[in-house]
């Protein structure tokens, strides 16, 4: 029997417009209920990942930042954290400004922006269908530099760098690569999103890459909770759709690709299910549990 199932959000257990739908959030709830944990684990902040563990009746632990932290949800506390320093950060924004690249800071609280810009567009259409408690915070800073250089208590989770030229995009990735101590994730192809706008659907497509500090996984954060929790490797599912997903796939009892995973992650999965818009999550939770 699994014990533990850990999730990715993006392009997993959310569908194509950033949703957990009715049926997939009923058999979260009824593989709780019968005595596995579901939890999430994704590259959001605590905030936007706080409302989607209540809405599926996640009640104890999630992963945010692809692994920078687990919070503990009935302390409201972190229990586990790997957060990049002020001095990394300044120094890939100042790389990222000199070449003109967008880019975004996520806080452990709020994802700071220098513009209404690919995945920051997409979260910010998906605010627009919640109630004020449940968004994700987004704030936009003019001067991304001084406003980081002057904050004292600030804990930052990584940065995501995003454009839709390749060239571009492959360029910042090289230089961003010679910075010592962080982990720039190997992401080559383009992440598509899609926004609903009145009855129009308009696709968002970009290269993405995310920076953290070295050492920093999924997986890794999983076997502190496996050790905490007292329960073995092989009683964890993970299921995911990208390359930061790969290693908790590669490592649990049973890794489980989406339909429409990146290559690489299906090739490592023992089982690939369904895609994010047919609910792929709620089926392998069905079939294998």
């Amino acid at each position: 029997m699994y014990k533990l199932v850990a999730v990715d959000l993006d392009g997993t257990l959310l569908n194509q417009y950033g949703i957990v739908t009715e049926s997939t959030k009923n058999i979260i709830k009824q593989t709780i209920e019968k005595g596995t944990d579901v939890i999430i684990a994704s590259g959001r902040p605590i905030d936007s990942i706080q409302t989607i563990a209540k809405e599926i009746g996640s009640k104890k632990y999630f992963i945010a930042g692809n692994g920078a932290l687990i919070y503990d949800i009935q302390k409201s506390e972190i229990i586990y954290d790997k957060f990049l320093s002020k001095e990394k950060v300044l120094e890939i924004i100042k790389i990222c400004e000199e070449n003109s690249i967008s880019y975004n800071v996520y806080t452990d609280q709020t994802i700071l922006a220098t513009a209404l810009k690919y995945n920051v567009l997409y979260y910010h259409k998906e605010n627009l269908k919640k109630e004020e408690n449940k968004k994700t915070k987004i704030s936009i800073i003019e001067n991304m530099y001084e406003y980081v250089k002057n904050r004292e208590k600030e804990k930052f989770l990584k940065i995501t760098i995003c454009d839709d030229n390749q060239t571009i995009f492959q360029s910042i990735i090289r230089k961003l690569r010679k910075i010592q101590g962080i982990e720039v994730l190997d992401v080559s192809h383009m992440s598509r999103k899609t926004i609903k706008q009145g009855t129009e659907e308009i696709t968002i497509e970009y290269y993405y890459t995310e920076i953290t500090v070295k050492n920093v996984d999924k997986w890794d954060a999983i076997e502190y909770l496996i050790q905490k929790l007292n329960i073995k490797k092989e009683e964890v599912m993970a299921i995911g759709d990208n390359v930061n997903d790969k290693k908790m796939i590669q490592e649990a009892g049973c890794g489980v690709a989406m339909g429409e995973s990146t290559p690489e992650v299906k090739q490592i999965a023992n089982y690939v299910t369904t895609s994010n818009s047919e609910d792929g999550v709620a089926k392998v939770l069905q079939e294998l549990l």
